[in-house]
């Protein structure tokens, strides 16, 4: 019997629901049976301003893609996102337990173990780790090439992680919200991640690239190489950053402002210039901190599968030639699917909630309830996470 996952995004500007049945064919993503949606109230900046009106958002998109999919929804998975969504690394090391010096796969969770207890506290102070993932191995001061270490033989072992880290109040406000709409929360996981898994390609993943999400006040990075994220940045900017300017220039409404930009021929004329002048400088900002952020962590010009760009803003303008332009990187915007709209979603403004069911198709139930005393539960979450990005 396939598997019928739920996913719910819950945007600044609208709460998304996708439910998937997933394929036994692990090559095909999972085909959709019902999307929802619905203006998303008490959400300001991806945070949660009202859990009770969030609830009631979030019950009405669940309620239509309930119904287009003839199926009830119990449990769902959670996309968080916006700018409480941040990144942090460490490096721990640990002896190696058995006597014949030999690595064995009790070693890594206990390496992993120290990496988070390496954390500085500001990394972790009123925030949750949602993701670990191990970058690079050693052995005895020595790169290990390949995924780990298990079966090499040597003292200690040491790994460098990535955590992916959210603000707590954040997300218990957000499943507070889901739950109020009478859905138990599955599992939560970043919303840059999710969108990783309909949005980009597992070569694009491996070479080297970032995906950009442009929300409505926020935008969103992740950086992947050698099929691993391997970074996260969210900037407190998004598509109604440019309306408003528009709307400034203009001195028209924010509404008037919001259809202009997205191409809408309205009633009365306005100088096609002024508006493109606007949407460009604006859009401009965006890819200059994106590319600050590069040169910070030392990436820029070396991602050759370019900037991916997704989200309800990624459309807007020539977006994708002036991110060419400003981080000289081949530059586009994201595809979903294969275009067959009765199986498929093809607007990438979908890409979380749509994700958020291919990883909770392949999760195998809850796989990131974060505890680093369980070393067994550990090394299984790191391993099932492995595998997500496997080709």
């Amino acid at each position: 019997m396939n598997k019928i996952v739920t996913g719910i995004d819950v945007g600044t500007n609208q709460v998304r629901v996708v439910i998937a049945e997933h394929m036994s064919d692990p090559r095909q993503l999972p085909r959709v049976l019902g999307t929802g949606y619905a203006e998303s109230r008490g959400v300001k900046n991806g945070y949660v301003v009202s859990v009770e009106e969030a609830s009631r958002s979030i019950a009405v998109a669940v309620a239509q893609a309930s119904k287009a999919a003839n199926v009830k929804v119990k449990k769902a998975y959670l996309g968080v996102g916006g700018i409480g969504v941040d990144e942090a690394f460490a490096r721990g090391e640990t002896v190696v337990e058995r006597g014949d010096s030999v690595v064995s796969d009790r070693d890594i969770p206990r390496a992993i173990a120290a990496s988070e207890k390496a954390l500085p506290p500001a990394a972790t102070q009123n925030r949750k780790i949602i993701h670990t993932v191990p970058l690079r191995y050693t052995v005895d001061g020595v790169r290990v090439m390949g995924k780990n270490p298990v079966g090499m033989k040597g003292a200690r072992v040491a790994v460098e992680t990535f955590f992916i880290t959210c603000l707590e109040r954040h997300i218990t406000d957000l499943a507070s919200a889901v739950e109020e709409a009478g859905i138990e929360v599955e599992d939560v996981v970043a919303a840059p991640v999710a969108a990783s898994f309909v949005a980009l390609s597992k070569m694009q993943k491996r070479v080297g690239c970032v995906l950009a999400d442009i929300g409505a006040e926020s935008l969103s990075i992740i950086l992947f190489e050698d099929t691993l994220p391997i970074s996260i940045k969210t900037f407190p900017l998004g598509a109604a950053d440019i309306a408003h300017d528009i709307a400034l220039n203009l001195r028209i409404p924010p509404e008037d402002a919001e259809q202009l930009m997205r191409g809408a021929v309205l009633g009365t004329t306005y100088p096609k210039k002024k508006i493109d002048d606007s949407i460009t400088r604006r859009l401009t900002e965006f890819f200059k901190l994106i590319d600050q952020h590069l040169k910070k962590i030392g990436k820029n010009d070396l991602l050759p599968s370019g900037i991916i760009l997704s989200g309800g803003g990624a459309a807007i303008g020539a977006a994708a030639d002036i991110a060419k332009t400003v981080l000289r990187l081949p530059s586009r915007v994201a595809t979903i699917g294969d275009g067959t709209t009765k199986s498929h979603i093809t607007d990438n403004a979908w890409a979380v909630a749509y994700g958020l069911t291919v990883w909770g198709a392949t999760a195998g139930g809850d796989i990131e309830h974060h505890d680093s005393d369980q070393l067994h539960d550990v090394a299984a979450q790191v391993w099932r996470w492995f595998k997500k990005f496997l080709p």
